[in-house]
């Protein structure tokens, strides 16, 4: 197949002394001078931690934001995926950024700062709120490994309560239970009653069964769908991170459930406060909660002797945008990583834009412009399983072309899909 992913590359600790930008005071960054005209810059990093965390006893906060340019065939989901985040959390970072087509150079906020939920640091913690996963190793003091997930779309919510790690599977066979049996029936896409592990499993090569009847902590055939409300109500993560997570997670492990879409957090004498927005199923709580977070900041701020900016509080809630603020006066100075663009993206798609004679292709939609067409091509390389799509030149305009294929009958079946998925209508491109 042309279709290939980029290889896995983990590289994400980084010495922390040239990569700290003050950016209100930009010219303190670290330059060392040779000679009296002459400045050695030290080139940017293009890696940082990401997942595994040192907490000390008194700090609810841990990781620092970022950004990096992009290059101009990534994609949010792309750099999220990468850098260890979910696509909800990135888009929301990066407000009027277009997810699927990024300019090069243009610069991309990574929201790795998290507040640690408010909860026992033990087991497994999974706050819906903010769509991530909290794991405590019992062997590994004062660490904290965390992930994005995605959980239950709007019906199929996840359930809130403890719970525990009841079995383990390698390469699950996924039974579909009667209920999407149901739906799938009625949307005319029956499917069988038993899924043997592979490509069309929904739950990839790992699953933790919990105590909760029917719900699962699993992998995926869909990764970009991470960090959103795609599921039947199980905990969804991307394949590199499950298979990371899963020989930790021993069996009985507890697993807390968690809904806090506001948080406190505070190190270095600065409390942080993070507003996400309330899911749906619990709206109507999203007053009490914001006052009750009121409340534990001013006791915070009482017991540690700090003044609270209650404008930027307020600023806070109502952007809700999943971000960690400093919300102490003083204010302190924003800090924030820069980074260089990795060498290459984890798992990202690359099509390669030769077509050949030998395999089926389709032609996706009509011609269109520059930007639709690569906004549409983007939007199918990321469905799962993967479509290979590339768009190109054709009659001043541009065609959207998919493929490879190695039959008719893939060709029909990628083609049903995108009809389904996107309501768009694809031609055969026959081999000759």
């Amino acid at each position: 197949m042309v279709f290939r992913l980029k290889p896995l590359s983990r590289l994400y600790s980084v010495s922390f002394a040239v990569l700290i930008l003050h950016s209100l005071t930009a010219c303190e960054t670290m330059l060392p001078v040779t000679r009296q005209s002459e400045a050695v810059f030290e080139p940017l990093p293009t890696a940082v931690e990401t997942h595994v965390f040192k907490v000390q006893d008194e700090q609810s906060s841990i990781g620092l934001n970022a950004h990096v340019p992009a290059k101009s065939n990534d994609t949010l989901s792309d750099l999220a995926r990468h850098f260890g985040l979910g696509f909800d959390e990135i888009q929301m970072a990066n407000p009027g950024v277009d997810p699927w087509v990024l300019t090069d150079k243009q610069g991309i906020v990574l929201p790795l700062q998290y507040l640690l939920p408010e909860a026992p640091k033990k087991g497994i913690v999974i706050n819906l709120a903010n769509m991530r996963l909290f794991f405590y190793p019992p062997k590994q003091a004062n660490t904290v490994v965390t992930y994005p997930i995605g959980i239950g779309r709007d019906g199929w919510n996840t359930p809130l309560g403890k719970t525990r790690v009841i079995t383990k599977r390698y390469k699950p066979d996924w039974t579909a239970p009667e209920s999407i049996l149901k739906e799938h029936q009625q949307l005319n896409e029956p499917l069988p009653k038993v899924i043997r592990s592979g490509p069309d499993n929904p739950l990839g090569l790992y699953a933790m069964n919990l105590g909760f009847k029917g719900y699962l902590i699993h992998g995926t055939n869909k990764p970009y769908g991470i960090g959103m409300q795609v599921s039947h109500g199980c905990i969804q993560m991307y394949p590199e991170d499950i298979e990371a997570l899963f020989p930790q997670v021993d069996l009985n492990t507890q697993v807390n459930i968690i809904h806090q879409p506001y948080m406190l957090g505070f190190k270095d004498r600065v409390l942080y406060v993070e507003a996400n927005p309330s899911l749906e199923k619990w709206k109507s709580q999203q007053k009490s909660q914001q006052a009750n977070l009121i409340k534990r900041l001013k006791a915070a701020a009482a017991s540690n002797h700090l003044k609270v900016d209650w404008q930027k509080v307020q600023q806070v809630l109502k952007q809700a945008d999943g971000v960690p603020s400093p919300v102490t006066l003083p204010e302190p100075v924003a800090t924030r990583i820069a980074l260089d663009h990795p060498p290459t993206l984890n798992e990202q798609p690359i099509v390669e834009a030769n077509l050949d004679n030998q395999h089926w292709y389709l032609s996706v939609d009509e011609v269109m412009e520059e930007y639709s067409a690569k906004k549409l091509a983007a939007m199918l390389n990321h469905q799962g399983p993967a479509i290979p799509v590339r768009s190109l030149p054709k009659q001043e305009k541009f065609a959207v072309i998919a493929g490879p294929f190695q039959s008719k009958q893939e060709a029909n079946s990628v083609k049903t899909r995108i009809k389904k998925t996107f309501d768009l209508k694809s031609e055969l491109i026959v081999p000759h």
